[in-house]
């Protein structure tokens, strides 16, 4: 059992490496860089895509209106954020909210492997296609469309820990069209399935 000072330690020196990086053009754009938010003691990752305008003027993920259904899906599982740790796979906001391209998501990943292996959840949820492409190829799982997969439970184990991956639509999907809120509110409950099977 890893100490909560040592994945605090961990995570700060993260977050130290973070504000100095310059693996891609982003830091030159960026207000402040979005490392995560919550819980370090969770049972529950959540991984998103990129900061968007709110998070990097803040700091902090999903603080804009995909923050706000986000925060209302946790509700609906008796979670808060205080309870569960959510980052993205880039640290830093790309222009006007495009989609990450794939030397952006090369250079910022090898913090998002460090922030599980220092956290080591029970839980991965993958919100949207890149966050779920990435997680899923990583772990040696067959990476799918999100709507193919979306509310589905993977088991994976290595030699760390052993965990189980979610892949879902992200929060902003609600934002845009109304109806991925009930698909997203059912889906939620497999996050509380998975946990309840590992408790």
């Amino acid at each position: 059992m890893v100490s909560p000072e040592k994945v605090e330690s961990k995570i700060k020196q993260i977050q130290q490496d973070v504000a100095n990086c310059r693996r891609c053009s982003l830091w030159k754009t960026r207000k402040n860089p979005v490392i995560g938010d919550g819980s370090l003691d969770t049972r529950v990752m959540f991984i998103g895509e990129a900061p968007g305008y709110y998070e990097d003027i803040q700091g902090i993920p999903f603080v804009g209106r995909a923050g706000k259904v986000f925060d209302e899906l946790l509700k609906s599982i008796e979670l808060q954020r205080k309870n569960i740790y959510i980052t993205n796979i880039l640290k830093c906001r790309p222009p006007e909210n495009r989609n990450p391209f794939d030397t952006e998501i090369k250079a910022c990943t090898p913090y998002l492997d460090r922030q599980i292996m220092a956290i080591k959840p029970m839980v991965i949820v993958t919100l949207g296609n890149f966050a779920s492409t990435y997680i899923l190829s990583k772990f040696g799982l067959q990476a799918k469309k999100i709507g193919a997969i979306h509310g589905n439970i993977f088991q994976i184990e290595n030699l760390e820990f052993k965990s189980s991956i979610i892949p879902l639509y992200h929060p902003a999907t609600a934002v845009y069209n109304p109806k991925f809120r009930n698909v997203l509110l059912k889906d939620f409950v497999s996050i509380k399935k998975a946990l309840k099977s590992r408790s």
